[in-house]
């Protein structure tokens, strides 16, 4: 009979910076039976990015929810720049400077770059209950323009766009979306080829030379991961089982700690049936 013994998990502890921008303790979250999230800790420097991993349904998405104000966590606590951070609403998270691009981009293919770009935060005439389309266009060119965004024209349908470009258009919005201090990027490179892939990461290289932004990116590639992040953090069954800087930390450790995972999950699993069989033996005798 194999083994019902289960590997032991790693759960990381707390830990805190001196230039912390968000920093979370302890979150869960629970959809009726289901536990997404079981003890979440993390932290997140000024103007460091920072990549969350994890297998499908590890709960990385989930923390980015409530991160951005979409879902409530059920017990834990969160701090943005030093103060207590519950959004209850995405807008209200983006009025404290926390925006999120999520993998389906939420663009509208039928309306234009600049119309996109100011989707909900539309500037109005002073004088007359208009939207004021001049200055819609000047200040989507120029945001374009400062992160290195080159695009020809800004007054055609985004569904006109290739996939980097419309990625592209989405971070900007958000990087400029009511002066975002941390970015929520929600598998950014998800069916991209690698021409529009390296355009994203060459724009998230340049947003991270200038320091002001902090990112939290989910990838999946951990090779990109620790090309362009300064952290890695791994979610595991809803718990974060490693905190390291990129640099210290290699693609063998990361998949180990995938395969200990699997190898876990299957142990309980014998364990559970085990258990399952001796009940009903029981019962039967």
């Amino acid at each position: 009979m194999a083994s019902s013994a289960i590997p032991e998990e790693h759960v990381v502890a707390p830990t805190t910076a001196d230039d912390d921008v968000l920093r979370i303790e302890h979150i869960t979250k629970s959809f009726g039976p289901v536990t997404a999230l079981r003890d979440v800790s993390m932290h997140l420097r000024k103007g460091e990015v920072l990549g969350l991993l994890g297998d499908n349904g590890a709960g990385k998405s989930t923390l980015m929810k409530i991160i951005c104000g979409f879902q409530k966590q059920d017990s834990g606590t969160m701090w943005l720049n030093g103060h207590d951070y519950s959004p209850r609403t995405v807008q209200d998270a983006r009025q404290h400077g926390v925006d999120v691009v999520y993998q389906d981009l939420a663009l509208i293919d039928e309306l234009s770059v600049y119309q996109n770009m100011f989707l909900g935060r539309e500037p109005r005439l002073r004088a007359l209950p208009l939207i004021n389309a001049r200055r819609m266009k000047a200040e989507a060119r120029r945001a374009l323009n400062e992160i290195g965004i080159n695009l020809p024209r800004i007054d055609v349908p985004v569904a006109r766009l290739s996939g980097g470009q419309r990625q592209s258009v989405a971070v900007a919005r958000g990087v400029y979306s009511e002066g975002a201090d941390v970015l929520l990027l929600d598998e950014p490179l998800a069916a991209m080829g690698a021409k529009e892939g390296a355009m994203i990461l060459e724009l998230i290289a340049r947003l991270k030379a200038e320091g002001n932004l902090s990112m939290i990116m989910i990838l999946h590639n951990y090779t990109q991961v620790l090309q362009t992040c300064d952290r890695v953090n791994m979610i595991v069954d809803g718990i974060v089982a490693l905190d390291k800087p990129s640099s210290e930390t290699s693609l063998e450790e990361l998949n180990e700690i995938v395969v200990e995972e699997y190898k876990r999950a299957r142990a309980a699993a014998q364990a559970e049936e085990a258990a399952s069989a001796q009940r009903a033996e029981a019962q039967r005798l």
